[in-house]
């Protein structure tokens, strides 16, 4: 399987897990899946009163750099490790 089906399949299986992961593990997948989709930031970070949306801002930023594949390889990795810990 390619790199970029594997990671499509896993950005819809971690759709599915049993429980909700953690906030954190939640802006790591974010910030992994914009850097492998978009590449690097590319907006400003949003306003003072948009905290879920600085911290998702933060998550993709903190990326910067990295790429596309790597953050795909990455993406599977945590997807498989939130999988494991979680279930579907």
């Amino acid at each position: 399987m390619s790199l970029q089906a594997e990671f499509d399949k896993m950005a819809g299986d971690v759709k599915n897990v049993k429980t909700k992961p953690t906030d954190q593990e939640l802006l790591d997948l974010y910030g992994l899946y914009k850097q492998a989709t978009v590449g690097d930031v590319n907006t400003d970070r949003p306003g003072l009163f948009d905290m879920k949306g600085k911290a998702k801002w933060d998550a993709w930023d903190s990326r910067k750099g990295m790429s596309k594949d790597d953050a795909m390889s990455a993406y599977v990795a945590l997807g498989k490790e939130i999988i494991g810990k979680y279930g579907i």
